[in-house]
């Protein structure tokens, strides 16, 4: 007895499939891979990658653990001055990363790029401290208890510096300075604790 298309085995239960639904294990398995779109947006995602560490100056690509094929084509690519070359190098580069897990580079960039979820909470957290710093007289002290490696004479000669450029409304030079000072001691504290 067939009923849409379906053939049902008297006293059975399941439905015996012919025709153009039933499907071919080989297909079965076709389906089971990504499509050839989705393989050419993952080579071109490699490459846009690859093109990015290309950009990044040399103590930046340096802290990437990168194989050293990899690295000697992104340094390659960084002296090459015409555009076909360029690019054809790129695609060199985006093959290279294909053997390459990219995740852990693209997590650095981001980290690097200022994207990352705890680097910006980290920005915002020196912000906060250095506008409490200039302040409030107090805050050095709590700062001392939660970073004790900070370099606390520096610091209280920025602050002081920092609140005289804002009354003398004088251009902001100690104001970035005990930023950069704050970040520099916020890291060390968070290396010595192992976070």
């Amino acid at each position: 007895m067939a009923i849409g298309g379906v053939r049902w085995e008297t006293g059975g239960t399941e439905p015996l499939l012919y025709g153009r639904r039933q499907r071919h294990p080989r297909r079965m398995q076709r389906d089971e891979r990504p499509s050839k779109t989705r393989r050419k947006q993952d080579m071109h995602a490699l490459q846009a990658l690859g093109a990015a560490l290309v950009e990044l100056g040399g103590a930046q690509l340096a802290a990437f653990a990168l194989p050293e094929d990899l690295r000697e084509a992104v340094l390659a690519a960084k002296r090459i001055a015409s555009r076909e070359a360029r690019r054809r190098q790129l695609q060199y580069i985006g093959r290279l990363m294909r053997e390459v897990d990219a995740a852990p580079i693209r997590a650095k960039l981001d980290e690097l790029r200022g994207r990352s979820g705890a680097a910006t909470a980290a920005l915002h957290r020196v912000e906060r401290w250095r506008e409490r710093l200039i302040a409030e007289d107090g805050a050095l002290t709590d700062l001392a208890r939660e970073y004790p490696n900070a370099d606390l004479q520096r610091l209280r000669a920025l602050v002081r510096k920092a609140r005289d450029e804002e009354a003398a409304n004088r251009p902001p030079r100690a104001f970035r300075a005990l930023f950069q000072e704050l970040k520099r001691a916020m890291e060390a504290g968070r290396a010595d604790s192992g976070e």
